[in-house]
Parts: structure tokens; sequence; C-alpha cells
């Protein structure tokens, strides 16, 4: 299996979405460069997608208010 398996619904997001990878691996002291990163360890990813769940939930709960 190679490629990349995550589907964007709305390709124009990748750019924003790509952002906010990045800013989400800075915040937790990931290095992900552009592109393939799978020199990555399974925690490092981890942290990373939680990171972004984390900031998504706070976005969602801000939204509510």
């Amino acid at each position: 299996m190679s490629g990349n398996s995550n589907k964007i619904v709305v390709p124009e997001a990748r750019e924003a979405m790509d952002k906010f990878k990045m800013e989400a691996a800075s915040e937790v002291g990931v290095n992900l460069k552009q592109g393939y990163n799978g020199d990555l360890t399974s925690k490092q990813a981890g942290s990373v997608g939680g990171q972004m769940v984390k900031k998504m939930i706070e976005n969602y709960e801000r939204s509510m208010k």
C-alpha cells in the first residue's frame, strides 16, 4: 500500500489543513517537513493528531457560546 489515504472533502481546504497540521506539530514540539513524514514515531504522530483534535474541539466549543 502506498500513497496518502487521507481524503480532503473540500480540495480547496488542503492548504489550510496543512498549515493547521504544521501549527499543531509546532505546539507539541514535533518537527514536520513538507510532504512525507514517515520517519515520525507513532508517539509523535499521535501527539500531532491529538493536538489537532483538541484545537478543533476548543474552536467548536467557542463557537457555541
